[in-house]
């Protein structure tokens, strides 16, 4: 992800208590073999079975704050047996459980029990269904044990004790408490509850056709929420519960409803990448988010559980992969003018802030990384590549028909980010964009790959900054050549220098990066303090393609690089060549494959003519994608596919997360259409 803390330091056990692990060691939770459901900013985090509480992830999420972390349903006279989870889409999953001990005598069940998860911009919703085929009627008394919680995002995060609730209080079928910047309230639905997102209909009350209904708090601090359903002879009957959270001081908010998404046309010729998109635009359209000062602007938030809200890297690469998907070009624009209007004014060295640049995390409060000896502002702006980035956002979205009043509005911004390259992000006026953390306590490391080894020497050695990673040139040469290409078509000044300062870029880029090992010569991952090349085999080199940087010599030794098997793992790319010192398959930045770096990649092959590499990597991720689920992690393991017959989980990848869903349109755009998202046929990208 773009936050260092995503990389866990050693293994937990899953099964293992939540509280008591963190009480031995803090661990950073695992993911991989637990289910979501999600409405950002809600989320639900469970195991296979719909339970909470075994695994430290566990819980209703409300934004930044865990409201609930422990939930287990309960049968008078029967073990609830759970025979299936049933994914309805993004926000909703059925687990169904069978009530054996309710049964006749006989091999085939006759009573079952359903519990239906939806989650909603403000909540979770839970309707739980017993059924039976009985030719009697039954009393079903049904129990759900949950555990109120108010723990933060960074405490859990951290592997720390989870925090008890504030205020808790029951009020009949009503329970409340509060912790953190949230206020919950949990309403127990009788029989009837009509279906719906969290916050929908349905009676409360003592008692009705669904039964008795009431909540106890117990002396251990979980409540038990008990109905009585008299289920009738061959039907049924349901009741359920609410759990709404309001957030105080929030910055950022839901979007309700669902994303248009366009055509798919021509339709994915694969069904293993038609699945993937389903999955895909189902997830991208539940990250939606806005700020709460710009509630018309929509972006997609980077990912769950940890980043619900607005990232500027991450929110511009996955509106630029899913743009050929975005008729309306609602999300481009609003990850465009949300950034404009957070695009910092002045120099301010706590938060990285300088005229120009474009942001890279929004929170509520400082973010705290435990351990590790780093605080990020509410408002941080320590990245090196968004700010070019965002311009070429800004030139795809005008090429794919963005009003001309609407950019004209944004040009402003274009000059400024333009300037930021030059002046800021040219620290030392050598013509190449480098990063160093000024603040002491911020990312050590600024591009995408932001943890802490990730720019290394072959041999494994750490590279020092200032850093000059090649991607960023490439961002940076690509938004010169595009912002200057705008402010001709708007009859701005400037388009002559960029044009210019481009060229020389490129210029120093030949100059300065190539270097040369056994198979021949290739980009460097970066320049160090000294202006050396750091020479490491990297999937970094992928980025450069389609952005105008090299020549067509050159494009073809890099797409060579990408389809060799020291890169290609046969499951997507790898993050560092496999012939590296530092290579590991489960290293965060150091062999793993990221699903949206592969995608970048794939794009800039499609678009500079090299189709077959491009076929190649496509068939990497969507051979992973059965694995997954269809929902595409973060990042997985770099094993190769002829040693290994599936795509080892990295037990801490954020799913879904927005660049790796946005993924799936890239591939498909790559290897569907003529050119990848509407590349031109020079090999720049519109």
């Amino acid at each position: 992800m773009t936050d260092a803390t995503s990389r866990p330091t050693t293994v937990a056990d899953a099964a293992a208590d939540a509280t008591s692990a963190a009480a031995a060691e803090p661990l950073q939770p695992f993911l991989a073999a637990e289910t979501v459901v999600l409405k950002a900013p809600a989320q639900a985090w469970s195991d296979a079975t719909g339970a909470m509480g075994a695994a430290a992830i566990h819980g209703v999420w409300a934004g930044d704050t865990r409201v609930l972390r422990g939930h287990r349903v309960e049968v008078r006279g029967s073990r609830v047996e759970t025979i299936a989870a049933v994914p309805l889409g993004a926000s909703s999953i059925r687990f169904e459980s069978l009530l054996r001990g309710l049964d006749d005598h006989g091999a085939d069940p006759d009573v079952r029990l359903s519990l239906l998860r939806e989650v909603g911009t403000g909540g979770v919703r839970e309707t739980l269904t017993a059924t039976s085929r009985l030719p009697r009627e039954l009393d079903v008394v049904v129990s759900v044990a949950v555990r109120p919680d108010a723990s933060s995002m960074d405490e859990v995060k951290a592997g720390l004790p989870a925090v008890p609730p504030r205020d808790l209080q029951v009020d009949g079928v009503r329970a409340s408490w509060s912790g953190g910047d949230a206020v919950t309230t949990l309403t127990l639905t009788a029989s009837g509850s009509a279906a719906g997102g969290a916050g929908g209909g349905g009676t409360t009350g003592g008692e009705d056709a669904g039964g008795a209904v009431r909540i106890e708090a117990t002396a251990d601090g979980e409540l038990r929420l008990t109905w009585r359903l008299h289920v009738p002879a061959g039907g049924a009957a349901s009741a359920g519960l609410e759990i709404t959270t309001v957030l105080e001081g929030a910055v950022v908010a839901g979007v309700e409803g669902d994303q248009r998404w366009g055509a798919l046309d021509p339709a994915p010729h694969d069904d293993r990448l038609a699945r993937w998109l389903h999955q895909a635009l189902g997830d991208l359209s539940a990250l939606r988010m806005t700020t709460t000062d710009r509630p018309d602007d929509v972006f997609f938030a980077a990912g769950a559980p940890w980043f619900f809200t607005l990232f500027g890297r991450d929110s511009i690469w996955a509106a630029r992969l899913a743009l050929p998907l975005d008729p309306d070009l609602r999300v481009a624009a609003g990850t465009l003018r949300v950034l404009a209007g957070l695009q910092g004014t002045r120099e301010v060295t706590a938060s990285a802030e300088q005229p120009g640049k474009i942001m890279h995390e929004l929170r509520q409060r400082p973010l705290e990384i435990h351990g590790e000896g780093v605080t990020l502002a509410p408002l941080y702006y320590g990245t090196v590549d968004a700010t070019a980035l965002w311009v070429c956002l800004l030139h795809d979205s005008w090429r794919a028909g963005l009003p001309d009043d609407e950019v004209r509005a944004l040009l402003p911004h274009l000059e400024a980010a333009l300037d930021w390259m030059r002046d800021h992000g040219d620290s030392d006026d050598d013509g190449l964009l480098e990063y160093v953390d000024e603040t002491g306590h911020g990312l050590s490391n600024q591009g995408w790959k932001d943890s802490g080894d990730s720019v290394q020497w072959s041999d494994g050695r750490l590279a020092d900054g200032p850093i000059a990673l090649c991607e960023v040139q490439a961002y940076a040469h690509e938004a010169a050549v595009h912002g200057a290409d705008l402010l001709d078509a708007f009859d701005r000044p400037g388009a002559d220098e960029w044009r210019g300062w481009a060229d020389s870029l490129r210029t120093a880029f030949r100059e300065r990066f190539w270097v040369t090992d056994a198979r021949g010569r290739f980009p460097a991952v970066a320049l160090d303090a000294d202006k050396r090349a750091v020479d490491t085999v990297t999937s970094n080199i992928g980025h450069l393609l389609g952005t105008g940087l090299l020549d067509a010599d050159e494009e073809a030794l890099v797409a060579a690089r990408l389809a060799g098997p020291e890169l290609a793992s046969g499951f997507g790319l790898r993050t560092l060549s496999s012939d590296a010192v530092g290579f590991w398959p489960l290293g965060y930045h150091l062999g793993t494959v990221w699903t949206h770096d592969t995608a970048v990649a794939i794009a800039g092959l499609a678009a500079t003519h090299h189709h077959e590499e491009a076929r190649l990597l496509s068939e990497g991720l969507l051979a992973a994608a059965p694995w997954f689920g269809y929902r595409m992690p973060e990042l997985h393991g770099g094993d190769a596919a002829a040693d290994v017959p599936a795509p080892v989980p990295y037990p801490a990848s954020c799913r879904p997360q927005a660049w790796s869903a946005a993924a799936a349109v890239a591939v498909w755009a790559a290897t569907s259409r003529p050119c990848a998202c509407g590349a031109a046929a020079d090999g720049s990208r519109t």
